[in-house]
């Protein structure tokens, strides 16, 4: 009986040992591959601060943005300054599906991304009845649905390996409604309460989520939004992206959930809290408001 056992095991051995042996080379190098850090917008302002920080600590990164010359050109500087991997992926994330294709993209390429960085995203400035609503709606496509598909998506592979880091880039304006930046602020401020439930929720995993919220910044997005001229980017409070770029890293590594970058900025954000509702709106148009 044994001796008719043994030869059942050697007849599957033998006839099964190549799956066996594709399985078993599968299986180690994903244990033996390396990490990646996937940054979204990362050809400009926060999220090309972000990469350069990353390389220096000989991290590999696959960076991602709508300008193929700009991550080029980022590609050429980190590889060689630091000997890092650097992968580019030239997408439009505002786009619907976009999240889906970038997941699917990152695998075929077979890397394993232990960190993901939402930093893509964009604001308007005007009155509601007169902004873009083709904009807006690409606006909350990009701040929101591909932000959450992506964290849906690359979460379920960081439980699988019981590790992994999130940043997503809030704002300060996802503290309180700002009149004229309406649509903006809103998909700040659901970025900051997902952000803060989902990482309650991952308790126990060994992954973290992290929501930065920078105050103004020199990143370029203020001539996007058309903010140029508006009392928020004259005052001194403006940091820049380096700086913001540095504090919300090291908050991602230390797990911190919420990460509002300046001191102003976070006495702001605490003085919401005693003022009334009416008054912190008011108060908000006063500072959006363009003019001197």
């Amino acid at each position: 009986m044994f001796c008719r056992l043994l030869d059942i095991v050697n007849l599957l051995v033998y006839r099964f040992h190549k799956l066996f042996l594709y399985f078993a080379v599968l299986f180690l190098s994903y244990l033996f591959m390396k990490p990646f850090a996937l940054i979204t917008g990362a050809s400009d302002g926060i999220g090309l601060e972000l990469a350069h920080l990353h390389a220096a600590g000989g991290g590999n990164l696959i960076v991602v943005a709508r300008n193929t010359a700009k991550l080029e050109a980022l590609k050429q500087t980190l590889e060689k300054q630091h000997g890092v991997s650097v992968h580019i992926i030239t997408q439009d994330l505002s786009l619907p599906n976009a999240a889906t294709q970038l997941y699917n993209t990152v695998n075929i390429l077979g890397y394993k991304v232990d960190i993901l960085i939402n930093n893509a995203g964009f604001g308007d400035y005007g009155f509601f009845t007169e902004t873009s609503a083709e904009k807006e709606e690409m606006m909350i496509q990009l701040n929101i649905t591909t932000l959450t598909q992506l964290c849906k998506l690359f979460i379920n592979d960081m439980k699988l390996r019981g590790a992994g880091r999130i940043m997503n880039v809030a704002s300060t304006g996802a503290f309180q409604p700002a009149p004229f930046m309406a649509v903006y602020c809103a998909t700040k401020a659901y970025v900051l309460s997902f952000t803060e439930a989902v990482n309650n929720e991952l308790k126990g995993t060994g992954i973290s989520m992290t929501a930065l919220c920078p105050g103004p910044t020199t990143t370029g997005f203020e001539k996007a939004a058309a903010m140029g001229e508006s009392k928020l980017f004259k005052g001194p409070q403006v940091a820049s992206a380096k700086s913001v770029a540095k504090y919300g890293y090291n908050a991602m590594m230390n797990r911190k959930t919420v990460a509002v970058h300046g001191w102003m900025n976070r006495l702001m954000v605490f003085s919401v809290r005693l003022v009334p509702r009416a008054m912190v709106v008011n108060i908000a148009r006063m500072i959006l408001k363009k003019g001197a």
